[in-house]
């Protein structure tokens, strides 16, 4: 049996996750932060993206989180996000539209926008987009 770790996925809506899985992959504030089995203990947020784990039995789950914050804990590590989804949950359609839509309004010269939140959507929606292309190429595998 490999080592693992017990992890917990929660947002403020759900449990989305808790098991055990080998590998948990999430974009810090600082860059990309892989924990395995072992990792010292860490507490750090989270930027808008993909969280990928690689449960004992090799098979990958990969969800979006909207930010937040992970801590690493001996033998447990714990995503607590604003929103999570599971990424096949996820509508491409309604990504594509809120992208565009938010670049449409940081373009808008006028007074009238607000764009540190134009740019927080923007940035949500390109999240969600790079975890939909992430599915894509594990998938391709």
């Amino acid at each position: 049996m490999a080592m693992t770790i017990h992890c917990d996925i929660v947002s403020a809506e759900a449990e989305l996750f808790s098991g055990r899985a080998k590998l948990l992959v999430a974009n810090g504030t600082q860059g990309d932060l892989g924990v395995t089995y072992g990792h010292a203990p860490l507490l750090t947020s989270l930027e808008p993206g993909p969280v990928r784990l690689v449960l004992d039995d090799g098979e990958e789950l990969i969800f979006y989180v909207s930010g937040g914050f992970l801590e690493v804990q001996p033998n447990v590590v714990s995503i607590l996000a604003d929103t999570a989804i599971r990424a096949g949950d996820l509508d491409e359609a309604a990504a594509l539209e809120a992208q565009k839509h938010a670049q449409q309004t940081m373009l808008n010269q006028s007074g009238d926008i607000d764009y540190s939140r134009a740019a927080a959507q923007l940035a949500a929606a390109t999240a969600q987009l790079r975890t939909l292309q992430q599915i894509r190429k594990s998938l391709s595998k």
